[in-house]
């Protein structure tokens, strides 16, 4: 693509060194795209000498055509002066004929060398222009690829700011303590406990049932008083 090209991409990454160019985000976009628009000048340049040479090639075609003309112009001229007896004449238009015909080969040598080198300017120019669709095809394709990570990143982020996973993980770790800490105090309550303590309360209890149920009945049987004996005779 031309030393301009390497020198702007060598200059682009030198300016981005350290940077995150590896991470596929906005500087790597940029990095493409600035090395497309280098790649886009040198074809450019490219497509401009191909058709300077192309000019030059015509040029010279033109002048060797030129000559063969004034060669059959010379040759037409002798014929004409010796037919008319004009020795002087002929001999000075055959001179001039021989001399072209001379130059012509060498002519005609520079003619083909610079028709070769047209045709393989032509053909770097074709092959460069094809590239470079490529690299505009490409280019899009990044910038699409790199909306598309943005775009992934965002998901992500949303992820990860509403962890409702990590939420609920938290809630039942905290109930888990909680339950624990009830099974816990209860053990410890019933470990506290004098067993000797509660049997004696027990018994008193039952004890003081019995005689609860004792006077109940003695209010449910009647008051007969009872009469004095009647004395002996």
């Amino acid at each position: 693509m031309g030393d301009r090209a390497g020198r702007v991409v060598v200059g682009t990454w030198n300016w981005l060194w350290g940077r995150p160019v590896e991470a596929g985000g906005k500087v790597a976009v940029a990095v493409a795209e600035e090395s497309l628009l280098s790649m886009q000048e040198s074809v450019q340049k490219l497509a401009k000498a191909v058709a300077m040479q192309v000019g030059a090639y015509e040029r010279a075609q033109s002048k060797y055509q030129q000559k063969i003309d004034e060669l059959k112009t010379f040759e037409q001229q002798a014929r004409l002066a010796q037919r008319a007896g004009q020795d002087d004449g002929a001999r000075l238009a055959m001179t001039r004929a021989i001399q072209i015909e001379k130059l012509l080969p060498s002519l005609q040598q520079q003619v083909q060398q610079a028709a070769a080198f047209v045709g393989s300017s032509k053909d770097k120019l074709n092959r460069e222009r094809i590239k470079l669709e490529q690299y505009k095809s490409d280019m899009q394709n990044i910038k699409d690829l790199a909306e598309v990570n943005a775009a992934l990143e965002s998901i992500a982020k949303v992820n990860n700011d509403f962890d409702i996973g990590s939420a609920r993980s938290s809630f039942d770790a905290a109930k888990n303590a909680v339950e624990g800490r009830h099974r816990t105090s209860t053990a410890l309550a019933e470990l506290s406990e004098n067993p000797q303590e509660k049997l004696a309360a027990d018994l008193d209890q039952l004890t003081l049932d019995d005689q609860v149920s004792l006077r109940l009945q003695a209010l449910e049987t009647p008051f007969a008083p009872k009469l004095p004996e009647a004395p002996q005779p």
